[in-house]
């Protein structure tokens, strides 16, 4: 099963990756483990995807498309996988659909978490995250057992400096400016199902696992 998760920063697309993988025992593809991994590899791409990190630049489409390429051509991917995060253009959407189709195989499910604008913000403004593990916290929905200390690894958690409510406003519109239309490509499709993320996490998921099983 294929599977794709949308929804704009803040959406709980990481929380419900977790659950999910587990439940399907499928991989949980992000771009930017996917840039880490090929990177840390050094494969051709990877070592062409530094070149931009290093410099703080956007990766170009075709060395992204060409990272989420070998990573789906991976032997833990052979029966499926969950992609995080890519496509975020239509452009990266075809390109993966040409890939798919020369492995015979397809998008089954894009899941798109949503959630109300002023919810998100308080969300992701008050989003903390471990330096050691990355596990992510937050300040009123999910707090620490001890203030900024992490439960699983007890690293030091801190907040994203793109966090603050002027950043996190930005990366909302330009979401919807780039991503959104996505949503459309993909309910042409018939694929795209919707879910409403500001559910308590349990009922997230469990609605989630209903549509993957396509029991909806």
């Amino acid at each position: 099963m294929n599977v794709i998760f949308m929804g704009p920063p803040g959406a709980g697309k990481g929380t419900q990756a977790e659950q999910i993988v587990n439940e399907f025992a499928i991989p949980h593809i992000s771009t930017g483990d996917a840039f880490r991994l090929a990177m840390r590899l050094g494969t051709p791409l990877g070592i062409e995807a530094k070149k931009f990190v290093d410099q703080g630049l956007l990766v170009p489409d075709e060395i992204t498309i060409g990272i989420v390429r070998e990573r789906i051509q991976d032997q833990d991917c052979q029966n499926g996988f969950l992609l995080d995060g890519f496509p975020r253009t239509i452009s990266q959407a075809q390109a993966l659909d040409e890939i798919l189709g020369t492995m015979s195989k397809k998008i089954d499910y894009v899941i798109n978490l949503s959630v109300d604008r002023n919810l998100l913000l308080a969300r992701l403004t008050g989003r903390r995250i471990c330096k050691s593990c990355g596990a992510t916290y937050h300040v009123i929905f999910n707090p620490p057992q001890q203030e900024l200390v992490c439960d699983k690894c007890a690293g030091e958690l801190y907040q994203r400096s793109d966090d603050t409510e002027e950043k996190v406003g930005t990366r909302l519109d330009e979401y919807l400016s780039k991503t959104a239309p996505l949503l459309e490509y993909y309910d042409n499709q018939k694929i795209l199902r919707q879910v409403n993320g500001e559910q308590e996490i349990n009922a997230v998921t469990a609605e989630i696992n209903t549509l993957l099983r396509g029991q909806s």
